[in-house]
C-alpha cells in the first residue's frame, strides 16, 4: 500500500463466520479503505456493509456487473446497507473487494465505492457499486455481512486502512 495508507485493523476467520466487524475506528484520517479477501461462502449469497449499527434504511446503491457474456445495473434507494459484492456468488469463487469510504469522519453524507473481481469457474465477473450513507455522524464502526444466511469460509481476511491527508 502507498504510504499514505495506515493499517488499522485486521480480521482472519480461523472459523466460518457471517459478519466481521471492525469497530472504534479512529477519526483521525481522511478516509477508509477496506480490503476484504474472501476464500469461500457456504451458499452463493451477497455482501453488505452497514455503518454504526444502523439498521435503517438510510442507504443507497447503484451497482454495474459483468460477466463477459452479460451485463446489467440496478439502483436500490432504500436499503439496511450498502451491497458490496454481486448476486449469488458460488460458494467456491475467491472475491477480492476494495471498498474506499470517503471523508468518513466529516459531517455531511458519505459516499463509498466498492470494486469486486473474481473468478467464477474460468468465468470471470466484475461488480462496481457506488454507495451513499445518508448520515451525518462520524462513521466509527462498520459491519461486513452476508444478505442471506450462510458464512464465510475460514482464511477470510479483512484489512482497514486510514488513510492520511495528502
Amino acid at each position: 500500500m502507498p504510504a499514505t495508507y495506515e493499517p488499522i485493523a485486521t480480521t482472519t476467520l480461523s472459523t466460518a463466520a457471517s459478519t466481521i466487524t471492525f469497530s472504534s475506528i479512529p477519526g483521525t484520517y481522511t478516509d477508509l479503505r477496506l480490503v476484504l479477501v474472501i476464500t469461500g461462502m457456504s451458499a452463493g449469497n451477497r455482501t453488505g456493509i452497514q455503518f454504526n449499527g444502523d439498521t435503517a434504511s438510510n442507504y443507497s446503491t447503484t451497482r454495474l456487473q459483468g460477466d463477459g457474456t452479460t451485463a446489467s445495473s440496478t439502483d436500490n434507494n432504500t436499503n439496511p446497507n450498502i451491497r458490496i459484492t454481486d448476486v449469488n456468488q458460488l460458494s467456491t469463487s475467491l472475491q477480492f473487494i476494495t471498498l474506499d469510504l470517503f471523508s468518513y469522519a466529516g459531517s455531511t453524507f458519505k459516499t463509498a465505492l466498492a470494486e469486486l473481481s473474481n473468478d467464477r469457474n474460468s468465468a470471470g465477473s466484475v461488480y462496481r457499486s457506488v454507495g451513499l450513507y445518508r448520515s451525518t455522524s462520524a462513521i466509527n464502526s462498520l459491519n461486513i455481512m452476508l444478505l442471506s444466511a450462510g458464512t464465510m469460509s475460514t482464511g477470510t481476511t479483512a484489512t482497514l486502512y486510514g488513510i492520511k491527508a495528502a
